[in-house]
């Protein structure tokens, strides 16, 4: 028998017989056997009888015979590598979506570098050098081609994107600013600042700081947006620049580079103040005015709302015994119309606040007064200067009347100014030339709100999202460069928030008001997804940063197979929400980003 050489092979016999009692049984006998041939006849050996092995086991057996080649579970497959891949995949989806690649410039090794540092300042904000190593810990830098880059390879096209900033804004403001996307020709500009490290940038300089860093050289940068609040174009000033001055040279941009007519810009009261309004359509070198005068909205300074106020003037708290807007002229503005607004809850917020900071000041000249009164502080202008550090501490020196001898210290309140301030709680009042069959006055107080979304964008560049500060380049073309890349990983991310509003605490569709004055609510679902933190499904509700963090779980993995010395690109089994953060973006999940 040996000698008869055949495969083996699993054979699985059936039989039936009926009991006694009726019922119909089946055995399966699964046995091992040899089929040859003999004298022209096939014919069968038995080898082996399986029946009482587990189907596991008959199953290995079978395979076995079949050619197949069985290795122990743990070392069928070998994951070579793992990388994060779901965040950058998700990010530079987005990115080829709204066409950045091409937005910043014909392909190669430069543009693969830039779109991986605004893509990297989206998903991982850190330094150049940090980057560089990241590069290496996900697959933005095997798949961009960028993973075995060098300083010099970054700082190079940092260089060839700073001379591309005119073309790729240009584009954006042709997208997002001109008539066809833009229909009432307005745009929305703010300032703000960030310090920097070092010493040595021609920029830095001391001014007024946004951030709390009154001891620290800084840059300014004013971001332009449409009325959403998209980036649209960013610009980089020496630390002591004001914001009127800001103002002209991003109008200056806007005729000049961006070729827009018309325009009506919208700038806080600091910014777009009389002189600013004055210079904005001044005639040209030839005598002529210019052939597109721009419009403004803006808001009136303190001062001049008192001015307004007094002596019966046009603006009297009488306006608003039936409403909380009303829109009145004045000699002192003509040609502008002056829209007057209330806000009671803002103005109730100011009287709180007020009576905290008098009563907070009150308590720390207690102490003062007292020593003065025992005797261990005399001398009036030892005094003085005692009493002026503890005032000014909450600023309200102003509300207050300081009586001072060399042995006694007197402090009451200026009620009247107190009065008077009070007043003008919750009163703002905007300005603008726009004709109001263009714009009503609901309309203007509208656009002037929508400020807020610029210092959202700050707040995104500065902290939430994109940690532009603080600046650590030394060269001038750097900086702006680095700030420039913020603004880009800006506009990315304005755009992601809203595809995945439904994934996180963003409020997808925010309640329109019938009242431009009343504060903005969220709305019913913002609150539910608030107070309940998971959807329908269970599944928790995440900040945009933890939704980026949950995609850099989902891996690409390198993974060989026994028996084999090739490796193959697999991703990891995708959650539910990964999935559905790729379809709000309209994509399937990609194995690579190229």
């Amino acid at each position: 028998m040996a000698g008869r050489g055949s495969a083996m092979h699993v054979a699985r016999n059936k039989r039936t017989y009926v009991a006694k009692s009726g019922e119909r049984r089946v055995y399966e006998s699964v046995l091992v056997r040899r089929t040859y041939r003999e004298a022209g006849k096939v014919r069968h050996e038995t080898l082996a009888n399986l029946s009482a092995l587990p189907a596991g086991a008959v199953a290995a057996v079978e395979a076995t015979l079949k050619g197949d080649r069985l290795v122990p579970a743990g070392q069928a497959v070998t994951i070579t590598a793992s990388l994060p891949h779901g965040h950058v995949a998700a990010v530079h989806a987005m990115a080829v979506k709204l066409g950045l690649p091409a937005l910043l410039g014909p392909a190669g090794r430069a543009r693969d570098l830039a779109l991986a540092l605004v893509i990297s300042r989206v998903v991982a904000p850190a330094s150049k050098l940090a980057t560089l190593a990241w590069w290496d810990d996900t697959t933005l830098g095997a798949d961009l081609g960028v993973a075995e880059a060098s300083t010099d390879d970054i700082y190079a096209a940092m260089d060839w994107l700073a001379g591309r900033q005119d073309a790729i804004e240009a584009q954006l403001a042709a997208r997002h600013l001109a008539p066809e996307a833009n229909p009432g020709r307005m745009a929305l500009f703010g300032l703000s600042s960030s310090w920097l490290e070092g010493t040595h940038c021609p920029l830095a300089a001391r001014g007024y700081s946004r951030d709390g860093k009154k001891g620290n050289l800084q840059i300014e940068y004013g971001l332009l947006t449409d009325p959403e609040g998209r980036p649209v174009a960013v610009r980089v000033f020496a630390g002591n620049t004001g914001d009127p001055a800001a103002f002209t040279g991003i109008v200056k941009v806007l005729r000049d580079k961006f070729a827009l007519a018309k325009m009506v810009m919208v700038g806080d009261r600091g910014m777009i103040t009389s002189a600013r309004i004055k210079a904005l359509n001044q005639p040209e070198d030839d005598g002529a005015p210019p052939p597109d005068p721009y419009g403004w909205i803006t808001a009136l300074r303190a001062p001049a709302i008192k001015k307004l106020m007094a002596d019966d003037g046009p603006l009297q708290l009488s306006l608003f015994d039936q409403q909380d807007l009303a829109e009145i002229t004045s000699p002192d503005f003509p040609g502008e119309r002056l829209i007057c607004c209330r806000n009671p809850v803002l103005a109730e917020e100011r009287a709180r606040k007020r009576e905290d900071l008098l009563q907070a000041t009150e308590k720390l000249l207690a102490p003062l007064t007292a020593r003065v009164a025992a005797g261990r502080l005399h001398g009036a202008a030892r005094i003085g200067v005692e009493a002026g550090k503890v005032v000014s501490k909450y600023k309200m020196g102003k509300h207050f009347d300081l009586a001072i001898t060399d042995d006694s210290l007197t402090v009451t309140r200026r009620q009247n100014q107190i009065d008077a301030e009070a007043a003008l709680d919750g009163i703002y009042v905007l300005r603008t030339p726009v004709p109001g069959d263009q714009l009503d006055a609901p309309a203007v107080v509208s656009a002037y709100k929508n400020l807020s979304r610029v210092e959202r964008d700050f707040r995104s560049i500065k902290s939430d999202d994109l940690d532009l500060r603080p600046v650590y380049h030394r060269l001038e073309e750097r900086v702006r460069t680095h700030v420039l890349i913020c603004m880009l990983a800006s506009y990315l991310t304005w755009h992601l928030r809203r595809a995945w509003a439904p994934l996180t605490f963003t409020d997808e569709d925010p309640p329109a008001s019938g009242d431009p004055v009343a504060p903005a609510r969220r709305s019913t679902r913002a609150q539910a997804k608030a107070s309940y933190q998971h959807d329908g499904a269970g599944r928790p509700y995440r900040s945009f940063r933890g939704l980026l963090k949950h995609l850099a779980t989902l891996t690409r993995n390198q993974v060989r197979f026994a028996g084999t010395s090739i490796t193959v690109p697999m991703l990891a089994e995708p959650t539910p929400t990964q999935r559905q953060a790729f379809d709000l973006l309209g994509t399937p999940i990609p194995l690579t980003l190229t």
